[in-house]
């Protein structure tokens, strides 16, 4: 297929492209970038894209959920999930190991790629375990998850407990190439269902403080600073995480780190009617969080914005609080939160929202995406941020609905999303 699209901004930090260009994709790549490109004959073209008003942005990258497959089929599994992803302005994916049989071999990651190439419709990365089984026991083999394809280990949604075990990881991880992903938990102290505070007061739940992530965040930073190797930092929720890691940063440790829209976009005050689709690990925290985590992101110390899609069904949120599992379902809400939380009310300029969502997370798993180049495969996410609309989870094309931003409007409307030069959304609907 041959595209034209005229008239968008373009914001790739990645190319050092920021301003009015026209752009022609012709079958999979980007062939042509140029301030304005007269149409001789509109036959030249399958369709010609007026986007005047709208920003061009490398395709969105997400480098941290997770599509339930294999073994979790009845949550989400590779064909709802990218379409979720699609709809939601992602062009690349990388999932999280914790499956059924776990990723921690090349036979798993194997299937995912294969199963993604077939029933998926944008590219998908997936992550290796850091141990065999997510039991924190005994490493995985590293070098043979990278050969397959791997582009990340992680034990997320269990910490490796065992600082030696992270430690070899880690160096084991350098001689592959490969980034360490570290879900920082301290076990011991995260034996209840939200943030410890005045609402786990008023509505006597049992909390988790915040020690439980600050612990193991300084250790992670402890250890890269003692190996001089990176690691990456997964889901950052609270204030001291963030100062924790900006002064690590200033001082050279090689440390980067993530989080998602739900640690700016909420406080644990969402969880006072005890509403499930808002319980999430690490918890929900307080507005003095959610400001340090908007102004780490502005500052540069987080690099990068996940969704942490968490896919579950119905079943397994509408239970007692407690009994309720953790996670929201983030492919179709994670844009326009970004968009009107963060550009419009807090100033982060679009710029740097493209370094967060597309230019850093790819640098991170040591792909070829996040930038808009002549050459590159045409993965491009087109956006309205002036467009409002509102959060309906019954037009979610996961197969997951635990949102608790059902019926909230939102500043900030994804319209098209490209993967590999194939239309996959248009006008917001997908193709």
């Amino acid at each position: 297929m041959n595209y034209l699209i005229k008239n968008g901004y373009v914001l790739s930090p990645g190319s050092n492209l920021k301003g009015k260009y026209d752009i022609v994709i012709e079958d999979d790549r980007i062939k042509l970038i140029e301030e304005e490109i007269v149409i001789h004959s509109e036959k030249d073209y399958d369709d010609i894209i007026d986007a005047s008003g709208l920003y061009i942005f490398p395709g969105f990258v997400d480098a941290h959920c997770h599509l339930r497959t294999p073994g979790y089929e009845y949550k989400e599994d590779i064909e709802t999930g990218t379409r979720a992803a699609a709809k939601g302005g992602f062009t690349s994916i990388a999932c999280m190991p914790n499956t059924d049989p776990v990723a921690d071999n090349s036979t798993v990651i194997e299937y995912i790629i294969n199963r993604s190439r077939e029933d998926g419709c944008v590219n998908v990365f997936p992550i290796g375990a850091i141990t065999k089984g997510l039991l924190g026991k005994e490493l995985s083999e590293i070098g043979e998850l990278k050969f397959a394809g791997a582009v990340g280990i992680s034990d997320d949604g269990n910490p490796v407990e065992d600082p030696g075990i992270m430690m070899k990881a880690m160096q084991y991880a350098s001689m592959f190439d490969i980034s360490v992903i570290s879900h920082c938990e301290e076990r011991s102290l995260s034996d209840g269902c939200m943030n410890e505070g005045l609402t786990s007061t008023m509505t006597g739940l049992k909390g988790i403080p915040c020690a439980c992530e600050e612990i193991m965040v300084a250790r992670e930073l402890v250890l890269s600073q003692y190996l001089n190797l990176p690691v990456h930092i997964a889901h950052v929720s609270s204030a001291l995480s963030v100062q924790l890691i900006r002064e690590a940063k200033k001082r050279g440790v090689r440390v980067t780190c993530e989080t998602c829209p739900h640690y700016f976009a909420l406080t644990e005050e969402a969880l006072e009617d005890f509403d499930t689709n808002a319980k999430v690990n690490p918890p929900l925290k307080t507005e003095a969080d959610r400001i340090a985590i908007i102004e780490g992101l502005r500052d540069g110390t987080i690099d990068m914005i996940v969704t942490d899609h968490a896919p579950h069904h119905k079943d397994e949120k509408n239970v007692e609080f407690q009994l309720a599992a953790n996670g929201i379902d983030g492919f179709e809400t994670a844009v326009a939160l970004t968009i009107d939380i963060l550009f419009h009310q807090n100033h982060v300029p679009l710029y740097r929202i493209a370094e967060l969502m597309s230019k850093n997370p790819s640098v991170l798993l040591s792909i070829n995406k996040g930038v808009i180049e002549v050459g590159n495969t045409a993965d491009l996410t087109i956006v309205d941020t002036k467009a409002e609309k509102v959060i309906d989870v019954s037009l979610f094309e996961s197969k997951s609905k635990n949102s608790p931003f059902n019926g909230k409007k939102l500043k900030g409307t994804v319209l098209y999303t490209i993967v590999g030069g194939k239309m996959i959304v248009r006008n917001g609907i997908l193709v």
